[in-house]
């Protein structure tokens, strides 16, 4: 059978980049998506977190995934395929190259497996609505929840504003690589959207509560919002999408939080530098109408 095959790694926000390049292209195929959740039996850190929405997708069958070629490094290190399946009934692996937007992708066939991290609306832009709609939650909000939504929806100009620290701040790979975004750039962010919206409300999400209320402070109301365990962040992201203006981190989280937004022009500000280094080209990873601070 043809069908376009993506594999998940990483945490919902990651996996939700996977999915949605991987969507578009079956769509464009007209083929089946199919999702290789593989890597989360030896992830002690992550899960597949995806089950949360409407999916019009599956997990990837036994069958399937022996159709991927699989690699070893044998004698002398030189690589060996190992596989049962014929040569001709194998499916292409297409890797990511780079972080930057790899306009090859639109020119695969099916069938043939994504594996990459795919940062960028680019992949999925000309399938917005229906990349939108599969992140449909697929259970009704619980009543705390409900309550948060209702306190969005009553604020005059309720603006999303996301903290993360957590494994930024814990672990020494990922503080290397990410760094956390400073005060000093949510209250540039925060006087940026109260110069043209001073009746803004602020609705604070963060992994890291206490530090978030003992640091994040403004003229303008704040309410900070107890996050959902990590069994439900996708409804953190359900709420964040709900505001009409955002002020994200480096995190692709909340990336989904403002582009989840379904408003005709939201304004989203974001952190200038994605990661601590530079060795990475993020000029694709924010779309264009976003603002970096």
């Amino acid at each position: 059978m043809s069908l376009i095959i993506t594999r998940l790694t990483g945490g919902l926000g990651n996996q939700m980049f996977q999915f949605a390049a991987g969507y578009a292209l079956s769509l464009r195929r007209g083929v089946p998506l199919e999702l290789d959740v593989t890597s989360y039996a030896r992830d002690e850190l992550r899960v597949y977190e995806l089950s949360a929405f409407n999916l019009p997708a599956t997990i990837a069958s036994a069958e399937t995934l022996a159709r991927l070629p699989k690699k070893t490094k044998g004698i002398g290190g030189m690589i060996k395929r190992l596989t049962t399946v014929a040569s001709a009934d194998l499916i292409p692996i297409h890797r990511e190259p780079h972080f930057e937007f790899d306009a090859r992708v639109f020119n695969l066939e099916a069938p043939h497996a994504l594996s990459g991290y795919w940062q960028s609306e680019r992949y999925f832009m000309d399938q917005r609505a229906v990349v939108r709609a599969a992140f449909t939650a697929r259970a009704p909000m619980e009543p705390e929840n409900e309550a948060v939504a209702a306190a969005i929806k009553a604020a005059s100009v309720p603006v999303s504003l996301h903290v993360r620290r957590g494994d930024y701040v814990t672990s020494t790979t990922a503080s290397a690589m990410h760094g956390t975004c400073s005060l000093d750039y949510y209250r540039a962010a925060m006087a940026s959207i109260l110069s043209r919206a001073p009746a803004a409300h602020f609705f604070a999400f963060s992994d890291d509560a206490a530090w978030t209320r003992e640091n994040l402070g403004s003229s303008a109301p704040i309410t900070y919002v107890a996050s959902n365990p990590p069994t439900r962040g996708f409804r953190d992201m359900q709420l964040m999408s709900l505001c009409h203006h955002h002020i994200i981190a480096n995190s692709s989280f909340s990336w989904w939080g403002a582009w989840l937004n379904s408003r005709a022009q939201p304004r989203v500000i974001a952190p200038a530098r994605w990661f601590a280094g530079s060795d990475k080209d993020t000029r694709d990873l924010l779309p264009a109408s976003w603002e970096r601070v």
